[in-house]
């Protein structure tokens, strides 16, 4: 495959820069994918786990907790009630509304 590429625009430079990117950043990742694959075939043919072998637990997702309150002002603004309070709800606290005020 052969592309004179004096003979294209900067736009077409670009989007095959980024075509390029892509194809490159997928063959990463099947490759990966391919030797993860292959490892784990191996451990099991083995009598193991890969995650017993490297000591790595499997990583599992958080899920998102839902919102348990809402700044009374601007909707928009919720909180679930966990980590650091917002300074919207710490105002309204100060201000004299309960939690249960601002509860959604």
């Amino acid at each position: 495959m052969d592309i004179d590429l004096n003979a294209l625009s900067l736009r077409e430079l670009k989007d095959l820069q980024a075509r390029v990117n892509r194809a490159i950043s997928s063959y990463e990742e099947r490759k990966k994918k391919e030797a993860l694959s292959e490892l784990e075939e191996r451990a099991r043919s083995m009598g193991y786990s890969l995650a017993e072998l490297t000591g790595v637990a499997p990583t599992r997702k958080r899920s998102l907790s839902a919102a348990k309150y809402a700044n009374p002002a601007n909707p928009a603004e919720t909180w679930t009630g966990r980590g650091r309070k917002p300074r919207w709800y710490e105002a309204a606290i100060a201000a004299g509304k309960s939690p249960d005020d601002l509860a959604i």
